[in-house]
């Protein structure tokens, strides 16, 4: 996928013009790439579509309107554009108990590494996970990470033609698999060239 460049934004005046009718389009699309594995687990899978929103959105909520600050915008939220033979996701874990999240952390560090999808009759692509920073601290991990699925040619090929897709965490505190099917699986689809 193309990543996004200053000529793909609208401006903030357009912006407050068209966002109605955007998220009117955006949300059945985001939709179809939230995916749950359990109770506390949701992945948000990014593309081209969803991070033009995000950066919108940020240049609306900032009133960013200088070419810079827009650069910046473009810089941090364009490594989210997945590029043809990957995905790439938020994950996130949420405790909506504050003390239950605080142990829950603490008992999952290391999760976003054994977070993994699957093509039929492949092995499991482990995801490459915060790729921008370190995310987890010898005493709890975060609630929110970056993940990238890098699929080989031949996964794609095969996804394409068919191939049953799953994804799981193999934690020993969080362990959770589910097979992925439409509409979920043909929006993740579209991503891979």
């Amino acid at each position: 996928m193309n990543k996004l460049t200053r000529k793909d934004l609208w401006s903030l005046e357009q912006y407050a013009e068209k966002r109605t009718e955007f998220r009117s389009q955006l949300m059945p699309h985001k939709k179809n790439r939230r995916i749950s594995l359990g109770e506390n687990a949701y992945f948000y899978f990014e593309n081209q579509l969803t991070v033009r929103y995000q950066i919108q959105e940020m240049l609306r909520i900032e009133k960013i309107f200088e070419a810079d600050g827009i650069k910046d915008e473009l810089d941090a939220y364009n490594p989210l554009i997945p590029d043809g033979s990957n995905w790439k996701a938020t994950f996130m874990l949420e405790f909506i108990d504050e003390n239950e999240r605080k142990r829950q952390l603490a008992n999952l560090i290391g999760i976003e590494r054994t977070v993994w999808v699957k093509a039929e009759s492949f092995d499991p692509v482990f995801a490459i996970a915060d790729e921008d920073l370190e995310r987890e601290t010898e005493e709890k991990t975060s609630s929110v990470h970056f993940l990238r699925f890098e699929l080989s040619a031949d996964m794609i090929t095969a996804l394409k033609q068919g191939a049953a897709l799953s994804m799981g965490i193999d934690h020993n505190g969080y362990r959770q698999h589910a097979r992925i099917d439409d509409p979920y699986r043909a929006s993740l689809l579209n991503d891979l060239d």
